[in-house]
């Protein structure tokens, strides 16, 4: 990667994009006249559950696997995921000819563990309270020679994800609208710093907002304290792929030079976004998926010049927990 002060810069995510573009998807920004009704604005929806696999992490997976060379190709990768990442990796692995195998909490959704599964990887499962899946993984990578992908700490799977933001840009401009400001669904920072480098260095003034589950608040802590700031002891959330500790090592950097602010929303106004995807947008959005279109709904996303675009990061939630939500 570049020499720059980050991780990463434009040029790696506009690389990224050439690496993946025989694979990934480019994914709809979708608009939607009651939605703009109801937010006062005009209002884009990037649905990422479009993608291989049902989320952004693709992008990224495919990014980061595409450069392995013949002898770490052949060793295997690791990687640790509570679903999302994980099948992004067993994807890119899969289309590679790669093996992978995935350390996965014990109670992720079934079909996030179900699906990853059927991509081919071998999942080994730990208990996400008592149990480092850092450490589980690094012992497995050791053990076999394999190669370490982390779900968003790693400047290739970052620049991955910033993909995103270099479509929104192009798809927005098509339709017409200029781009005032971004929401990104945010756990350990990846979308969001690899969104914002892409988006800021050709649009400087659109604003980019991170938006975590309340408990989950460490980002939105992190950008205003400049340290990498711990979710609390006991913190829970529906958002199951939203629940890193802390903000990444690498992320964070950019996103304190590039993210506006940090916004957060409970659990209930997640339920409530994705009972108006489904009923209203006609969408499937896993719980993470729908932080920030929660954030939209709730009136938590300031006023600003040009279209406000929505991330929908997701769709993998599962069947049981998805029924009991949109029955309100």
């Amino acid at each position: 990667m570049s020499n720059a002060p980050f991780a990463i810069t434009a040029h790696d995510v506009t690389d990224a994009a050439r690496i993946i573009a025989p694979a990934a998807i480019v994914t709809p920004l979708l608009e939607n006249a009651a939605l703009n009704a109801l937010a006062g604005r005009r209002v884009f929806l990037k649905f990422e559950g479009a993608q291989h696999t049902g989320s952004f992490k693709f992008r990224g997976a495919y990014n980061r696997l595409a450069r392995l060379n013949a002898v770490e190709r052949a060793a295997g990768v690791v990687a640790w995921s509570s679903g999302n990442h994980a099948q992004g990796v067993a994807a890119a692995a899969r289309l590679l000819g790669i093996p992978a195998t995935i350390v996965m909490p014990v109670d992720a959704p079934a079909i996030k563990l179900a699906n990853t599964r059927a991509l081919g990887a071998d999942v080994v499962t730990y208990d996400r309270h008592r149990e480092s899946r850092e450490a589980i993984a690094t012992q497995l990578a050791n053990d076999r020679g394999a190669t370490i992908v982390p779900s968003f700490d790693d400047p290739h799977i970052i620049a991955g994800q910033g993909t995103a933001g270099l479509e929104i840009l192009a798809q927005a401009d098509a339709a017409g609208a200029s781009v005032g400001q971004i929401l990104v669904c945010c756990g350990g920072g990846g979308l969001t710093a690899g969104i914002a480098t892409a988006v800021k260095a050709q649009s400087p003034a659109t604003a980019i907002y991170s938006v975590e589950p309340s408990d989950f608040d460490d980002t939105a802590r992190s950008l205003i304290s400049g340290m990498r700031e711990q979710v609390g002891p006991g913190a829970r959330s529906i958002c199951d792929a939203l629940l890193s500790p802390s903000p990444g090592a690498l992320t964070l950097p950019i996103m304190r030079a590039l993210v506006t602010a940090g916004l957060t929303v409970n659990d209930d106004q997640v339920r409530d976004a994705m009972r108006f995807a489904f009923s209203t947008l006609k969408l499937v959005v896993e719980p993470g998926g729908a932080v920030a279109l929660a954030a939209m709904l709730a009136g938590l996303a300031p006023r600003c010049d040009g279209a406000s675009v929505v991330v929908m990061s997701g769709s993998n939630v599962d069947p049981a927990m998805f029924g009991e939500i949109i029955a309100g």
